[in-house]
């Protein structure tokens, strides 16, 4: 089976499983929940476990590994005889789910050959999904929960979602998406190389894997990161924006971002909207 014909064989599965661990994210967000520090320092809650478990129960019938930020450490030796896999965030952005300000995902791609070809990120406060399915292209589905009820027949969803990207407003800026906590002097100085190349120039601040969806779906240009990031951070969101035709760029390279390495640990990366490109 081809990598697109699973994509689609499982595509009910993957959405299924998303607003899944959206609702059990909500549950969590709307009580007095505690929060752990990991040893990383990042935050953790039960949204992220009880996510995490209703992800993994969910995909493990299809028979892939599985490579996710809450569950076990994998060692590589065993982890590059894996030519397709799931790489999955259950909650994405839990510093925002912390602050409470909405702007967390659950993020579910499927990697082929280190390539990300099916990405979906789940906004469970909006109720919003974002969906790439590679050549395909890629659609945003508003009320998801209700559009995708039940299971509802293959393809019932596109009589409704939006396919990305949007009609760019005529006076929107060149327009830079980042994030609010990983600004640093080579993000200040990339940002003012851009202000110099576009006049006028917009940054705005987005959290968790949103801002890929920024781009894919016309709201933004660019997103740069020099800042470190993890495989599951960026696997969904790429695999969305480039079934749209843009990029992501390891940084000062003409290299893409691959996944499954040795090291989880991405290098800094560019991602770029369709048709943006940088001198």
């Amino acid at each position: 089976m081809t990598p697109e014909e699973l994509s689609r064989r499982h595509l009910p599965t993957v959405l299924a499983a998303a607003l899944a661990a959206g609702r059990e994210i909500l549950a969590v967000y709307a009580s007095d929940f505690a929060v752990a520090v990991k040893a990383d320092d990042s935050p953790l809650t039960a949204a992220d476990t009880r996510a995490h478990g209703v992800i993994r129960d969910a995909l493990a019938p299809i028979g892939l590994p599985l490579l996710s930020e809450e569950g076990r450490e994998t060692a590589y030796a065993e982890r590059r005889r894996w030519d397709r896999l799931w790489i999955v965030d259950p909650l994405d952005g839990t510093k925002e789910f912390v602050s409470r300000n909405g702007e967390f995902t659950v993020n579910i791609a499927l990697v082929a050959d280190q390539r990300p070809v099916m990405g979906v990120i789940y906004e469970p406060v909006a109720d919003r999904l974002y969906l790439g399915l590679g050549a395909e292209g890629a659609w945003r589905i508003e009320a998801a929960g209700r559009v995708l009820a039940g299971g509802r027949e293959a393809g019932h969803w596109r009589q409704t979602a939006s396919r990305l990207p949007l009609a760019r407003a005529a006076d929107r800026p060149f327009t830079v998406v980042g994030s609010r906590s990983h600004a640093n002097a080579v993000l200040t100085d990339f940002v003012a190389m851009l202000r110099r190349q576009h006049d006028p120039l917009e940054f705005v601040a987005a959290g968790s894997a949103l801002k890929f969806c920024r781009l894919a779906e016309g709201g933004a240009d660019i997103y740069p990161r020099p800042a470190p990031t993890m495989e599951w951070d960026t696997a969904a969101g790429q695999g969305i924006l480039e079934a749209v035709g843009g990029r992501v760029m390891i940084w000062e390279s003409d290299q893409p971002l691959t996944y499954n390495r040795p090291n989880l640990v991405n290098p800094g990366f560019v991602a770029f909207a369709p048709g943006v490109r940088i001198s």
